[in-house]
């Protein structure tokens, strides 16, 4: 008889949003209902912080600024979190995994994330950061602010996550509403927090835990993560396929990754060679010697959907740019909540390996209170 071990708990998951970007993504994430991570928003402008979602709200420098923001400026950000270090380290104690989501390009966002993603590395949590950088529209001291958080902050992370809002004109269709496009990149963010955690909070029939996912990620460097849902005849490669390919994040494929982990979630309906069937069209992807960890979940809801989730990395620095397109319309993404589509994350885990390109993203300031 299996004896199981009544002290294993499910892993600790925490978000945390810093500043006003970081604050509005939590907010998206709290209504999408993401299951068993805890939520919490730190801010410098305490008017700001009222106005977020989550349920637990951590002002921050409130000596130095007097709860009245950072003023744009990210070193007033930084000393804010500095400030409060022992608090927020406090947060994280007993953690297993944070996920620290901001915009670069303003101050508390800037300058905070960079120091609280560092303090919840120093209580031993696996730290994933996910961050945009603003629009080109927004102006080069912007982008240039942005540009020093993230070299700051991939210092700080095992995993930095960055978006290219910039790629949304690409995608936008001309009567897009900006509400719209930000709601995109706010729900491009919260797909790439439940990708991980839905990995390792769901049980499956071919369980997947949080020690595969410290297999696959931690010191890995670069990372690629995708999901991707299908029905109807040849859904298993479809959603495969949809898994391994991205027109919204950062180019990249998993050929050639020597660590993958595979996790396929399906119906009562889900069979046996279906399984075969996405795998492989994984398989032909990676390195013939790769690491392969399999996990399969049988979740009654999915009726007629198969959903296969993958996370890669071990890549050489060489030949990791392969692209896998086909053309996609911002309607696609917009659908998300209803049957998710494309979903590939590109991870950075080394400290020289992300390229800072100013393709990426934040809401302009004019839009919302986001200077912090």
């Amino acid at each position: 008889m299996f004896q199981f071990d009544e002290e294993r708990l499910p892993a600790k998951i925490k978000i945390i949003g810093v500043g006003g970007g970081g604050s509005n993504a939590v907010s998206t994430m709290v209504a999408s209902e993401i299951q068993g991570v805890e939520f919490i928003v730190a801010n410098t402008d305490m008017q700001a912080l009222e106005l977020a979602r989550a349920p637990i709200k951590l002002p921050i420098g409130g000596k130095l600024t007097h709860g009245r923001g950072a003023g744009g400026n990210p070193e007033v950000g930084r000393s804010a979190a500095l400030e409060d270090a022992e608090k927020i380290k406090a947060m994280f104690v007993g953690c297993d995994m944070v996920f620290v989501t901001a915009g670069m390009g303003g101050g508390t966002g800037t300058g905070a994330a960079p120091v609280i993603a560092g303090l919840a590395r120093e209580v031993g949590a696996l730290t994933v950061a996910v961050v945009t950088k603003p629009f080109s529209f927004e102006g080069i001291t912007r982008m240039h602010k942005a540009e020093e958080g993230l070299a700051e902050l991939k210092k700080n992370v095992d995993a930095l996550i960055v978006i290219p809002n910039e790629r949304l004109l690409n995608l936008a269709e001309k009567k897009t509403t900006l509400l719209d496009s930000f709601k995109l990149a706010d729900d491009v963010l919260g797909q790439a927090v439940k990708g991980i955690s839905d990995v390792v909070m769901v049980p499956g029939y071919v369980n997947v835990d949080f020690a595969d996912i410290k297999t696959v990620m931690a010191n890995r460097g670069r990372a690629v993560m995708g999901t991707g849902v299908a029905s109807g005849e040849g859904r298993a490669v479809e959603a495969a396929q949809r898994a391994i390919s991205s027109p919204l994040l950062e180019d990249g494929s998993i050929r050639g990754a020597r660590a993958v982990l595979i996790n396929i979630t399906g119906g009562n309906d889900m069979g046996i060679y279906e399984l075969n069937e996405a795998s492989a069209i994984i398989k032909e992807e990676v390195d013939a010697g790769a690491n392969i960890i399999f996990g399969a979940v049988i979740n009654p809801v999915m009726n007629e959907e198969i959903m296969v989730t993958v996370i890669a990395t071990g890549f050489d620095e060489e030949g990791i740019r392969d692209r896998v397109r086909r053309p996609v319309s911002l309607r696609d993404y917009m659908k998300v909540s209803e049957k998710p589509r494309r979903r590939q994350i590109e991870f950075d885990f080394r400290n020289e390996a992300l390229g800072i390109d100013g393709d990426d993203i934040d809401k302009p300031t004019f839009l919302r209170r986001q200077a912090d």
